[in-house]
């Protein structure tokens, strides 16, 4: 999974009251179950997942950013980047 780059899908992206909020614009705009708050590491794995970075580079990245052991990082993309995925927010590029 390192080397994989991942883009968005249709989705509205907003900051509110410091919160990023994501709403999937392909779902029923009334289903409030399809709207999604990120914590700040997953608002900027969102920020960063940008079809040109892979994995690996974005790991680098918020592991300088937030001063996080290697390990931690990884496990944190991975299951972030993955949940994004099921919740059909991303694709692979």
């Amino acid at each position: 999974m390192p080397d994989k780059r991942f883009i968005k899908n249709e989705v509205v992206c907003r900051q509110i009251a410091g919160e990023t909020v994501l709403v999937p614009i392909c779902r029923n705009v009334g289903d409030l179950e399809s709207i999604y708050t990120l914590n700040p590491t997953a608002s900027r794995i969102w920020e960063m997942l940008d079809g040109a970075s892979t994995l690996a580079e974005i790991a680098v990245s918020l592991q300088e950013e937030f001063d996080a052991p290697a390990e931690r990082v990884k496990a944190d993309l991975g299951k972030i980047v993955g949940e994004f995925g099921e919740l059909g927010l991303i694709k692979e590029a």
